[in-house]
Parts: structure tokens; sequence; C-alpha cells
């Protein structure tokens, strides 16, 4: 089985949005594009926004103004266009592991052959096979992230939207992952939407990172990586550009947070 790639095609926009939750106003005419293809990561200190935003991409939340479109339609939760990993791997502890990559193909009604192929080949992608007939509580935390993975891309989704979802392992694993998520985004060509906390995860993995102001300013800064592709841990994290993009981003980072109203 062949790996699908879906760079090309249409933009994520984000147009003219707002959104607040009662009288906290969260984003007041919010302006993003997402290039298709593209690794964007949204950082920021908490209450920023981040999970706010993933779940009005996503369709969980419906803006108050504006629109967020791809390919020219709003997004829904069924979409799918996209596909959500979320900070937990939140698998269904009853169902094998490859039983849980099925899941969405079997909702979607696809053939028990096919789908049994395709959760084979992705399980395969993220490093899982053999564990097939593992339940979840007899995998790591990591090899949970990776079959939460692979129960998103089995779906072969054109936009991977992504919440913290290694912010719970350790550090080795963390690494391990990225190095992982990096390969199959160059295989696969998704756009994607990544959230996290960590600086050094969004220089290493992205095209692009927006720091989001404190609400409802939106974006406080805008960077486009120069950091020339194919990376590898080593080398990415110790070049100069790492380094000057980790103290530019610390420092934004250090400003939003001295004026945010949110914990």
């Amino acid at each position: 089985m062949e790996s699908v790639t879906h760079v090309g095609g249409d933009p994520l926009v984000i147009e003219n949005m707002g959104f607040a939750y009662s009288e906290l106003t969260i984003f007041n005419d919010l302006q993003i594009t997402v290039q298709p293809g593209e690794f964007l990561s949204i950082i920021g200190p908490s209450g920023c926004g981040k999970t706010t935003l993933l779940n009005l991409l996503s369709g969980f939340l419906e803006p108050d103004a504006g629109s967020v479109m791809l390919r020219g339609t709003k997004l829904k939760p069924e979409d799918p266009h996209f596909g959500y990993v979320f900070q937990q791997a939140t698998l269904f502890p009853w169902l094998s592991t490859i039983e849980n990559v099925e899941f969405g193909l079997k909702m979607a009604g696809v053939a028990s052959k096919e789908r049994r192929e395709r959760a084979t080949h992705y399980l395969e992608m993220v490093g899982l096979s053999g564990f097939e007939n593992y339940l979840p509580l007899k995998l790591s935390g990591g090899m949970q992230q990776r079959v939460s993975l692979a129960r998103t891309l089995v779906m072969e989704p054109r936009l991977l939207l992504m919440d913290e979802p290694f912010g719970a392992l350790d550090a080795i694993t963390r690494d391990d992952m990225n190095d992982e998520l990096l390969t199959l985004w160059d295989k696969l060509g998704q756009t994607v939407v990544f959230i996290t906390h960590d600086i050094d995860e969004a220089i290493y993995l992205s095209d692009r990172i927006i720091v989001l102001n404190r609400p409802p300013k939106g974006v406080y800064r805008d960077i486009t990586s120069e950091i020339p592709r194919p990376r590898n841990s080593k080398e990415t994290r110790t070049c100069d550009l790492f380094w000057d993009y980790k103290k530019e981003l610390r420092a934004d980072i250090e400003s939003v947070a001295k004026s945010a109203v949110i914990a």
C-alpha cells in the first residue's frame, strides 16, 4: 500500500474571526492563513487561546464572527478532510491496537479487508508492527500515542490538528515522537497545525511558528523558519538559527506572559 500525499490544494483560511466565552473575548478579527503542506506551530503561555483556536479550526466550536474555511467550506468535527490528535491518546481500552486504528474506517463503512490493510500499513509506519493484538493497557504512553496517531492518519486527512500530543511523555520519548512525526509528515504531506508549550519542539518541527498574544489580541508574532529540511535532532537543535529562534521566541512568550490576564 502506497502512502497518500496531500501537498497541493487550497489553504486553511481564518478570516476576521471572533470568539468569546460569555463576557470574555478570546479572539477579535483574527487572521491566519496556513498553506497546503505547511507545518505550523502555535505557541504561547497558558490562557492565550491555543486549544480554543484548535477547537475553532475543527468545528468543535463555532466562531461568533468571521470564518474558518478549507477548500471553500467550513470544517465540522465529522469532516473527513481533517484529523485531530488530542493531548491524551483516548483509545478504547477494550479494543486491541489494530481495532482502535480501524475504528474510524469501520464507522465510515470501509470493508473489513481494506480497513485491515490500511490499519496494518499505518501501524507499520508508526513503528508498531507486532503490537496489533495488544490492548492499550499493555502499551507504554509513547506507544499509545503512536496508536492514536495511526488511528488519525489511517483516515488520510488533508489537515492534521494536534493539541500538545506529546506533552505528557518523557523527554526521550517525546524527541523520538518528534522525529517520527517529521518522517510521517514528509511522506504524507498533510497540512499540520500543532499546539505546543515547548519552544524547542516548535522550532524543530515547524515551517512557521505563531506566538499568540493575550486575548483578544490574536497573533503576537509570525515567524517563518529558515532552518533547512530535512532535519535531524542532533544537527538542527545545535545550529545557530535554532538558538537564535529560541532566544527570540522565549522573549516573545515572556513578554506575552507578563501582560496576560488569564491563568
